[in-house]
């Protein structure tokens, strides 16, 4: 059997007993109040990620962190302020038959009315992709659901990137590009007139989401693709476990991690990329002075 559209039992999380659906509901304004709706208004509400009319395109992949991200916006879309459509969305990249029924089975029973289009990423991926699979493989994703979402008449897609989503792009931009980015909370689209790209989970630590999904008792997917796991060592988890045995060591560790993308020191640095042009120190040392 082809092992990219094989089922892969480590994708599914353990979890207990599924709860009723306004149960969960309830608990993410209730329960999980501050460390996940309050975090997810608290986004949107500092980097103006929504606005009154917007018809949002919100990428489900079926794993824990869209589930919740679906949740969330639809709770939004009831007690918020702001009139907003959704369209929930989901970029089949070639799911074996039983990994997309379970995804179907979830959408149904939390009530998230997804429309499924086939992508077959996964085959162009496993041709083309070589040593960096999961790289192609999220680029392309993007772009077809950038179409989708332009196709639906959408003006914003929203992605399920948490906290510790942000804080590992960094530390691995650093460690293995030798350069400073992260995620932002929001870009325009380079490709795609008139679309723009948030991250509403942006504050939203992964442990909370793992806890809520947990407890909720749903069995969202993990990464079911194998061409990464045959091809090269996820290097996403190598800085995982760096930033977690690190915390063990330093106080505030991740917090900190986030905070350095927020209090970059121009004055402190020794080149800097802007509007595709490279700058140096040197350009503006006239200026500095100790």
């Amino acid at each position: 059997m082809d092992s990219i559209s094989s089922a892969n039992c480590e994708t599914l999380l353990p979890t207990g007993e599924l709860k009723p659906l306004d149960e969960i509901e309830r608990s993410i304004i209730k329960k999980y109040r501050k460390h996940l709706w309050s975090k997810f208004i608290k986004a949107i509400k500092d980097f103006k990620l929504i606005e009154e009319g917007d018809k949002i395109a919100v990428a489900i992949s079926g794993g824990k962190d869209s589930m919740l991200m679906a949740k969330l916006f639809q709770e939004l879309q009831k007690h918020g302020d702001m009139k907003i459509d959704l369209e929930f969305i989901v970029a089949d990249p070639g799911y074996h038959e039983q990994i997309r029924e379970l995804m179907i089975k979830n959408c149904e029973y939390l009530n998230i009315p997804i429309k499924i289009f086939d992508s077959g990423i996964f085959k162009i991926v496993d041709k083309i992709a070589k040593d960096y699979p999961c790289y192609m493989c999220a680029k392309m994703r993007r772009g077809a659901l950038y179409s989708k979402a332009q196709e639906l008449g959408c003006n914003k897609l929203a992605l399920g990137h948490h906290f510790n989503d942000i804080i590992e792009t960094t530390m691995m931009n650093i460690l293995y590009t030798g350069s400073f980015k992260t995620m932002l909370p929001k870009l325009h689209s380079t490709n795609f007139k008139d679309l723009e790209l948030i991250r509403p989970m942006y504050y939203i630590e992964e442990k909370h989401i793992e806890r809520f999904t947990q407890n909720s008792g749903i069995m969202p997917l993990n990464c079911a693709c194998m061409v990464a796991a045959e091809r090269t060592g996820n290097k996403r988890y190598e800085i995982k476990n760096l930033i977690k045995e690190l915390s063990t060591k330093i106080d505030n560790l991740e917090i900190n991690i986030m905070r350095a993308a927020q209090n970059v020191n121009m004055e402190a640095i020794l080149g800097w990329q802007k509007g595709g042009k490279t700058y140096s120190y040197l350009d503006f040392y006239d200026e500095y002075k100790e």
